[in-house]
């Protein structure tokens, strides 16, 4: 039997081709689906608890959903050639076909959706305002000012209709990142049916967990005070989400054992020794044990509303820090070993290069930036001054 060993790679094995910033992709990718499914929950589900939620997870879809292409354009080098993705597509491409995903969930469904949601209190600003802002909520409306009963429910109409189009798009918009993934046959880290699936589920999770951290911290900035009933509805949905998804990794996993080919020793010995950190102690026991016995506990344990409100952000901040371990292992996991399964290579990030951690600090932040803007030109808080018209319907009533 042969023993994995170190530095018996060939030479285009040795230096990574997908770096931090390719771990970047899916993992705001994801952010932005798990968003849009939880804002969901108040206008297709009606679970009217989530409601102080519904126009900031849709915010929070919006701006991370623009950042969202950048770390491929990085990569790219050449961000130009991405045009011919349009110009000339290919439809046998999963990676191709990416650019008319994204262009329908950001105009079709994502941007439309917002437009309708806001448009009355668009019109209203339009009126009231004074300067650049007037003319800014001006160009908004889009000519539409016609905010009448009859319009309004119209809008409401086809912002439900669009929602209901909008889910199965975020499980799209994800779920062919891990097709991508689990179509490489030539890599057995990635190589498995189940991979999209779990990257929809981690998806809803790391999403979840983001907008509900933005809620309780944009509350606390505002000096408000945090709706107790909103996020305990949230993390239940989150609890729910996580067992599932914890459940089909495992599934995964147990099935790679069962099997034990002749690629398991070789990623057995990855996950003991260049992994161990990454995936078995941040992903798996900090990033996925831990929240979920936290979430789970303010289910079975009766606690006040400050340990509650504690529990919920200290699991939140585990699970987006697990989903990125989680990312982190398939991209950069992948291409740690030879395709002989006889060595293993390290991953060195640089600093202050085009692919480097300065950059991806900085994607990180700007879509926060975005939605600091969003916030100020849409403000997505119930008693945020919003003028509602007479008889205009409200999410989550029948």
């Amino acid at each position: 039997m042969q023993i994995p060993v170190e530095g018996f790679m060939y030479p285009n094995e040795v230096e990574l081709q997908w770096s931090v910033l390719i771990v970047l992709y899916p993992f705001i990718t994801g952010l932005v689906a798990g968003a849009f499914i939880l804002a969901s929950l108040e206008r297709v589900f009606r679970v009217q608890a989530v409601k102080p939620t519904y126009r900031l997870a849709l915010l929070t879809a919006l701006s991370f959903l623009l950042v969202a292409p950048l770390p491929l354009q990085l990569h790219l080098g050449h961000p130009e050639r991405s045009l011919e993705m349009y110009l000339t597509p290919h439809r046998s491409s999963a990676m191709a076909m990416f650019g008319f995903v994204y262009l329908w969930y950001l105009m079709a469904v994502l941007l439309l959706e917002i437009w309708l949601d806001y448009r009355h209190d668009i019109v209203a600003r339009s009126q009231s305002e004074k300067g650049w802002k007037r003319l800014v909520y001006r160009l908004l409306t889009f000519g539409s000012s016609n905010v009448s009963e009859r319009a309004l429910r119209i809008d409401e109409r086809l912002g439900y209709f669009i929602t209901l189009v909008g889910i199965p798009s975020a499980f799209l918009l994800h779920g062919y990142v891990g097709f991508i993934f689990g179509s490489v046959k030539a890599n057995p880290w990635w190589s498995s049916p189940l991979m999209p699936i779990v990257f929809v589920f981690s998806a809803m999770v790391s999403g979840i967990a983001a907008v509900m951290l933005l809620y309780m911290l944009s509350t606390r900035l505002r000096g408000q005070q945090i709706d107790i009933r909103c996020v305990d509805k949230i993390a239940q949905y989150l609890l729910y989400t996580f067992v599932i998804d914890f459940s089909l990794e495992m599934l995964d996993l147990i099935q790679r054992i069962y099997e034990a080919d002749e690629s398991f020793r070789s990623l057995d010995f990855m996950v003991h020794t260049r992994l161990w950190k990454s995936q078995v102690i941040i992903q798996i026991l900090l990033g996925t044990v831990t929240p979920i016995a936290l979430l789970g506990l303010t289910q079975v344990v009766k606690l006040t509303e400050t340990a509650r409100k504690r529990i919920y952000g200290l699991a939140g901040c585990l699970t987006v820090i697990g989903i990125f371990a989680m990312r982190w292992n398939v991209v950069i996991g992948g291409q740690l070993f030879s395709k002989s399964f006889l060595g293993y290579t390290t991953y060195k990030m640089a600093f202050a290069t085009r692919e480097g951690l300065l950059i991806a600090i900085g994607l990180m932040i700007l879509p926060f930036g975005i939605l600091w803007v969003l916030v100020k030109l849409l403000p997505p808080w119930p008693d945020s001054g919003s003028l509602p018209a007479s008889g205009a319907p409200a999410h989550g009533t029948s």
